[in-house]
């Protein structure tokens, strides 16, 4: 099977689409995942969840957290702007 997602981190609960995933789509990575597919279409580059994650628990990609789920998010489904909650500019560097 190609490898149409890549996973970065055994850790990450997300990983990134290589290409445009439609609805129903298997996943295939170089690294193992579980055996899933996508719930809905996923645009190339965007993130899916490789498990599911609660609202409010923090999505993870490169090994550390990119933000919170602002709602339940199933292994399968589109993560982006509608269900994630950026920590970006959160942090102060000191």
């Amino acid at each position: 099977m190609k490898v149409n997602v890549l996973l970065i981190n055994p850790r990450d609960s997300v990983v990134t689409a290589l290409q445009v995933l439609a609805a129903g789509t298997k996943l295939a990575a170089s690294d193992a995942i579980p055996a899933l597919q996508t719930c809905e279409t996923v645009p190339m580059g965007h993130k899916v969840a490789i498990r599911d994650i609660a609202e409010g628990e923090h999505v993870i990609k490169y090994g550390a957290s990119i933000g919170v789920a602002s709602q339940a998010i199933r292994a399968g489904q589109h993560v982006h702007t509608h269900n994630l909650r950026s920590l970006r500019g959160a942090v102060k560097h000191a």
